[in-house]
């Protein structure tokens, strides 16, 4: 099925966009102005002195950071700025938390949102003894042992095509258990989770076809459980065999988590 194409003697752009989550409500527009959707939204009011209503790949959550997210908006053809003009002027309107990376053409059918074939997102945990105030609401300050042999080994069994009902939130869109029974609207494929460690900075990055509702963080709050040796691999292992049963209750800290890229074709 293709994707709405813009309106008469309009053109599509494709927007690369970076910014910091922690000053944000997330990406989507809020009341008051404190979506990253909003700034963007008025920035291009204010440059272009248009109104375009703006689509975003993925919508981040309050804190959460981007350094790959991908937007896009129609203009009008007539409208002729560059894309060095887009990008340096969106720029001199944006907070600094926000900065717009690349503008280009897109094609009538692409939709940032709809297009992707996936995503890459990455957790950033923090095991320093003193957690560096630089690192505030940028990683998950654990101190302490941590068995990574275990940690690598449920991380592989999370890669593949499972239910993760249990490993994600409810967004408030159904009752629980009309969500438990939506088997395929929660079935994902994690096509990677890759783990490293640099210094005293661990790094878990997941690839996969889509993601859901606070699924990476409540992944990583139990990938953190079970190598803190607060939960058993078995348990994991469960939350993604069966609907049935409790929710993984520990979701790591919005700050971590960083949308890294957008994968198209």
């Amino acid at each position: 099925m293709g994707h709405p194409p813009p309106g008469p003697q309009h053109r599509r752009l494709r927007i690369d966009l970076a910014y910091c989550g922690t000053p944000w409500r997330g990406w989507q527009a809020q009341p008051g102005g404190r979506g990253v959707q909003n700034q963007l939204e008025l920035a291009v009011q204010r440059l272009a002195k248009i109104h375009a209503a703006v689509d975003a790949a993925s919508r981040t959550d309050a804190g959460v950071h981007a350094l790959g997210q991908v937007v896009h908006f129609d203009v009008p053809e007539t409208l002729r700025l560059t894309h060095e003009a887009w990008r340096d002027g969106l720029n001199s309107i944006l907070p600094e938390t926000i900065r717009v990376l690349s503008v280009h053409d897109a094609p009538p059918d692409f939709h940032s949102s709809l297009s992707s074939l996936g995503k890459i997102y990455r957790y950033r945990v923090c095991r320093s003894r003193e957690l560096d105030p630089f690192e505030a609401d940028r990683a998950w300050h654990i101190h302490g042992p941590l068995d990574l042999d275990t940690l690598r080994a449920c991380a592989g069994n999370l890669v593949g095509t499972h239910n993760f009902v249990r490993l994600s939130a409810n967004p408030g869109d159904m009752p629980e258990t009309k969500r438990r029974l939506n088997i395929p609207g929660h079935t994902r494929t994690l096509r990677r989770v890759e783990i490293r460690e640099t210094g005293t900075t661990l790094e878990i990055e997941f690839e996969g076809d889509a993601f859901l509702y606070h699924m990476v963080r409540l992944m990583v709050g139990a990938l953190m459980q079970v190598s803190r040796g607060r939960a058993s691999v078995e348990w994991l292992a469960e939350l993604l065999s069966s609907p049935d049963g409790p929710q993984n209750q520990v979701m790591a800290p919005a700050g971590g988590l960083y949308l890294v890229k957008v994968l198209y074709v």
